[in-house]
């Protein structure tokens, strides 16, 4: 744990008491940065998750944004997601020493005995052809989680660290943890590549070898969705489902059990 709590080289930090989003916030300032740069705020006025859904954010929740810039191709960018998932399961185990207590959900949700605690958005900012600034988004419920009314049918429980474990931390403290993961996991990926990130991932998938339902949105003549069993995560990051039609590989949608 001492180790873990040493705020990493090369990564800037700024701490806001109050923002609308952290993700906008690092839309605002990326321009100007030289280097990754973690922004974490006390209260976040307008959180948003995937596909502009709304993220309730009661007070002493965890609301931050990571902002990197990268070199690579955008589809190895939003490998990240990835990365960024690992680490964050990493951090909740060194907290909570109940690794096997977390699991990661295709594409970026971190479950806690079952219901989900945590969710991860990237939002890219493009320069021609590439991505010039990464902002990787963490949403996590660390006291509390929203009511099951508050989330759309057929979703996940939410749940909270705090009710599940009874540890109850501060974000600052988290973010250092979260922060000091991120950077390992990092450095991993950029030596190495996506194919270690992927097994270590694999090896704490949600419903690994059971039957799933991706569901990748609506359209006139109602849901397109794609049940079968969830078999891998292929080596682009897609959902690999076995169907009775065969093989799917799909590349974005919403996961449910």
């Amino acid at each position: 744990m001492s180790t873990a709590l040493i705020w990493p080289d090369g990564y800037g930090k700024r701490v806001l008491a109050e923002i609308d989003s952290t993700n906008t916030e690092a839309a605002r300032i990326a321009g100007d940065l030289a280097g990754p740069e973690w922004i974490l705020t006390l209260n976040q006025t307008q959180s948003r998750g995937r596909r502009g859904r709304a993220w309730a954010f009661p007070k002493g929740n965890f609301a931050a944004t990571l902002v990197l810039l990268p070199t690579e191709p955008p589809a190895i960018v939003a490998l990240r997601s990835f990365v960024a998932a690992l680490a964050l399961r990493d951090a909740f185990a060194t907290v909570s020493g109940r690794p096997d207590s977390f699991a990661l959900k295709w594409p970026n949700d971190v479950l806690l005995n079952g219901g989900k605690v945590a969710g991860i958005l990237l939002e890219s900012i493009g320069a021609g052809q590439g991505v010039s600034h990464l902002a990787i988004g963490f949403g996590i419920n660390l006291v509390a989680a929203p009511m099951p009314y508050q989330v759309e049918k057929g979703a996940m429980r939410p749940v909270s660290l705090l009710s599940e474990t009874g540890i109850n931390i501060a974000p600052e403290e988290f973010l250092t943890l979260l922060a000091a993961s991120y950077a390992r996991f990092e450095t991993q990926f950029t030596t190495y590549g996506f194919a270690p990130i992927r097994e270590a991932w694999l090896r704490h998938a949600a419903r690994l070898g059971e039957v799933i339902t991706a569901r990748t949105g609506t359209t006139t003549s109602g849901i397109n969705e794609t049940t079968g069993t969830f078999e891998t995560v292929d080596a682009q990051g897609n959902l690999v489902l076995s169907t009775a039609k065969g093989r799917v590989a799909i590349a974005a949608a919403d996961v449910f059990f």
